[in-house]
């Protein structure tokens, strides 16, 4: 069996911030998985970091989740940071999402690029081809 090699959406992670600790139990069983590779984009940082410095009419955050925090998380987890290359920008999907949403394209088009799925709990891209 090859090595499945997965990159976290954005959506994923902020479901695995929801618990205090960060990750779950199932999680780290899930991400300790000899055979996975995990890729976390920095098109996801990016996504955080607009979210958290905005703010809904009511005041509130539109994320609770720092980057800085999230990032100091991963890097205590077998993950691989993924930078935005050039190639990545450039690229059309080849299955093109119907949302229009940029990170969510960028996402998608960098696991086309590298040969990697998109682990999402997002159910605009669950269907995707690129989407587990």
């Amino acid at each position: 069996m090859s090595a499945l090699r997965v990159l976290l959406d954005t959506s994923y992670l902020y479901q695995l911030m929801k618990t205090a600790a960060g990750f779950t139990d199932a999680d780290d069983l899930i991400l300790s998985n000899p055979d996975l590779t995990v890729f976390v984009s920095a098109v996801s940082f990016w996504e955080m970091k607009i979210k958290f410095q905005t703010y809904h009419p009511s005041g509130e955050r539109k994320s609770a989740f720092d980057p800085k925090v999230v990032i100091r998380i991963l890097e205590e987890q077998e993950v691989t940071f993924l930078p935005i290359a050039v190639a990545h920008a450039a690229t059309a999907l080849e299955t093109p999402i119907a949302h229009k949403d940029p990170f969510d394209e960028m996402l998608l088009a960098q696991a086309q690029c590298e040969g990697l799925r998109l682990l999402t709990v997002d159910r605009n891209l669950i269907g995707h081809p690129l989407a587990i």
